[in-house]
């Protein structure tokens, strides 16, 4: 049974860090993009980052540049969320999905962060970001 677990949400202050994982069964995680979504209250989801299938390649929105970033630990079958720097607009319930059709993330762009690329989701995470 093909299954994502998200793990490590919680709360933290402004400033701060969190490491989200997804853990990942069923399938070769080698074959396949995770992409990390996320999605506040009374707003739309939306993709933060994702890590492709091929050579590792990533891309991040513009709004978590430079404080996120992807990794994959295939022998371990979990891809991770390092989330620097927090805002109190990250706040939100954070998912992982998979997907086999996006390999280069960062020559696909902005088209590996749509939701609709992806066929597999986890139940959700919540990170909230308050003093």
């Amino acid at each position: 049974q093909v299954q994502l677990v998200e793990s490590g949400g919680g709360l933290v202050q402004p400033g701060g860090s969190l490491r989200l994982s997804c853990a990942t069964s069923g399938f070769s995680l080698d074959d396949y993009a995770i992409g990390w979504f996320r999605q506040a209250p009374g707003k739309e989801r939306e993709g933060v980052i994702c890590i492709g299938s091929e050579d590792d390649s990533t891309y991040s929105a513009e709004s978590v540049k430079g404080r996120f970033t992807i990794s994959r630990d295939n022998a371990l079958n979990t891809v991770y969320l390092q989330m620097n720097n927090l805002k109190p607009e990250d706040t939100a319930v954070y998912y992982c999905a998979a997907s086999n059709r996006i390999t280069d993330a960062q020559a696909m762009g902005v088209i590996s962060l749509v939701s609709g690329w992806y066929d597999v989701w986890g139940q959700g995470t919540q990170v909230t970001v308050s003093s």
